[in-house]
C-alpha cells in the first residue's frame, strides 16, 4: 500500500509542476519547486501538529525527491506549452 501511494505522489507532484509550469510560462523549475515545497510544507504541518513529530531521514529524502518531480514536471510544463515563432 505504501508503494502506491508513493507513487500516486510522485505522479500527482509531477502533474501539479507540469500544469504549474503551463500557466506560468516562464521558470517553471521554481513554480514546480514551490508546487514541491508547498505540498512538503503542507504534510509536515500534519504531521507536526496532528502526530507531534518532524520528519525522520528517509522522510526528508522522499520529500527533496518530492521537489525535484515537481520541479522537472514544471520545467516539462513551459517547455511543452510554449508557442515558438521563428
Amino acid at each position: 500500500m505504501q508503494y502506491i501511494i508513493t507513487g500516486v505522489s510522485f505522479i500527482s507532484l509531477f502533474a501539479g509542476g507540469f500544469i504549474s509550469g503551463g500557466k506560468g510560462k516562464q521558470k517553471g523549475w521554481l513554480l514546480g519547486g514551490l508546487t514541491g515545497l508547498i505540498y512538503s510544507i503542507v504534510i509536515f504541518l500534519f504531521q507536526y501538529l496532528g502526530h507531534d513529530s518532524l520528519f525522520n531521514m528517509e522522510q526528508m529524502i522522499y520529500h527533496t525527491c518530492f521537489t525535484l518531480t515537481a520541479m522537472m514536471g514544471g520545467i516539462l510544463g513551459v517547455n511543452l506549452n510554449t508557442k515558438r515563432t521563428a
